[in-house]
């Protein structure tokens, strides 16, 4: 847990350079496996319909920064949806 915390707050620092493998850690950690893997994206379910949608790719080992803005908006939804 509390390396899923180091590599969210480094996220959340700088979502321009994120490292793929350490955005894949936080999103099995928040969402689960992936439901599509073994192509360019893994997408994971969430508990509602709609955005923000969780679908990341790699580009060169890194994660694309709109991607990790959704991650993040998804995460912070998840978590005021646990908090009600």
């Amino acid at each position: 847990m509390k390396q899923i915390e180091k590599i969210l707050s480094q996220i959340k620092n700088n979502p321009k350079d994120v490292n793929f493998n350490d955005l894949v850690k936080v999103c099995n950690h928040y969402f689960g496996e992936p439901r599509q893997k073994g192509t360019s994206h893994c997408v994971y379910k969430t508990p509602w319909f709609g955005d923000p949608r969780v679908n990341i790719q790699s580009k060169d080992g890194k994660a694309k920064v709109y991607q990790v803005k959704q991650v993040l908006a998804a995460i912070e939804k998840l978590e005021e949806t646990e908090n009600d």
